[in-house]
């Protein structure tokens, strides 16, 4: 069986690599916009599949990372390297989240150590991802050159599993989604926090 998640949810790749079956995903480069911008076909019915015994394995440690994990490394306890993919202004503590987003953490900012590379620098303007090379020399020239483990981050983990994607799909490096994000991290007592814009929120 195999199973096809469309460009704009790659968190749903992710889910299932985290379960066991991402050999049975792929990935619609581009998603469902430039699918349409193609003039390709769509259908408004429902797919109906035969019932199945799938099976799931445990949440595989090596794809998904805790919130412990990310302390640890914000502390200096593990060599491992952090990527925040927001925007700049949410990683520089400017603002918290993206506009219209409500559920926000009670401190900006971003966990220290990380590097900032936003998720749209590696896709093209149709949303495809940009080829292989160029993605690896963005990173390489912010210090992510796959020779150590990383772990990307965003607010609720979705955008950072669309980094996790291109680093674990397309370049084959050791990588891991913290799903947890900035939602959670944002909102602990007690571990460090940067924010360079000093940001404070006010309750509003």
């Amino acid at each position: 069986m195999e199973t096809t998640i469309t460009g704009s949810r790659p968190g749903g790749a992710w889910v299932f690599e985290t379960y066991g079956l991402g050999d049975r995903v792929k990935l619609l480069d581009g998603g469902r916009k430039l699918w349409e911008a193609k003039g390709l076909p769509l259908d408004s019915k429902a797919t109906e599949h035969a019932a199945t015994n799938l099976k799931v394995k445990d949440p595989d440690p090596s794809v998904r990372a805790r919130f412990t994990d990310v302390v640890a490394v914000a502390e200096g306890k593990h060599d491992i390297k952090l990527i925040d993919i927001r925007s700049a202004d949410e990683y520089s503590g400017k603002i918290f989240a993206p506009e219209g987003v409500k559920e926000l953490s009670v401190r900006a900012g971003h966990i220290p150590g990380a590097v900032n590379v936003p998720w749209g620098s590696i896709v093209n303007a149709d949303g495809t991802f940009k080829p292989a090379d160029e993605i690896k020399s963005l990173y390489a020239a912010k210090g992510v050159d796959g020779s150590k483990p990383i772990i990307t981050y965003c607010r609720i983990g979705e955008r950072s599993s669309h980094t996790w994607f291109a680093l674990k799909k397309i370049l084959g490096y050791d990588v891991r989604n913290y799903d947890g994000s900035w939602t959670e991290y944002g909102n602990a007592v007690g571990v460090p926090v940067s924010n360079p814009s000093g940001t404070i929120w006010t309750g509003k």
